[in-house]
């Protein structure tokens, strides 16, 4: 078994290093190391400071790192709950009866949906809400489309506040009744 060389003996052998070298180095650390006793004095060791700010660095990385996997994760959760909301309450349309196109607005484009003259009152009146579901649309009540709108409100596309049929006390017109078979 050999015996393990010190740093400075394996340079020594080598001969990297010379012998008068080697002890003035040894003699200065040595000259260091008391002036730090004696006086308090830190010495500043730089690797020891890049080595901590490597660390602290690292830390945050893995940290923001975390964070997104984590935000990812949520991200996908509140999809996946959206769409079992919107499979679980989707108002069927009956593609038979659906004659009257309702138009609305997705992202910049405008989309229609084939509807029923009962759904159309529904969604103007605020009681459905048109929802994005993928690539398709759907319809769904108020209730649910508030509850997909607080995991993702990009994913609601109509949802009209819900209008009460109250007429005010002092209208003059409360008297006059609006013709149901007018068409705008």
């Amino acid at each position: 078994m050999s015996k393990k060389l010190s740093l400075q003996e394996q340079l020594l052998q080598s001969g990297l290093v010379s012998n008068a070298k080697a002890k003035s180095i040894k003699t200065e650390k040595h000259k260091q190391v008391q002036k730090q006793r004696h006086h308090n004095i830190d010495v500043v060791d730089e690797t020891k400071q890049l080595a901590e700010q490597a660390h602290t660095e690292k830390v945050e990385r893995d940290r923001l790192l975390n964070q997104q996997r984590q935000d990812l994760h949520k991200q996908k959760e509140f999809h996946a709950q959206i769409k079992q909301l919107i499979e679980q309450h989707r108002v069927p349309i009956d593609s038979k009866e659906a004659e009257i196109a309702y138009h609305f607005t997705d992202d910049t484009k405008v989309k229609k949906l084939y509807v029923t003259e009962l759904l159309r009152d529904k969604l103007s009146s605020g009681k459905l809400a048109i929802v994005k579901d993928d690539a398709t649309y759907a319809l769904v009540s108020h209730d649910i489309a508030q509850k997909i709108k607080e995991r993702d409100a990009t994913q609601v596309l109509v949802c009209n506040e819900e209008k009460t049929e109250t007429p005010q006390v002092d209208d003059p017109y409360a008297s006059f009744e609006i013709p149901d078979d007018l068409m705008w």
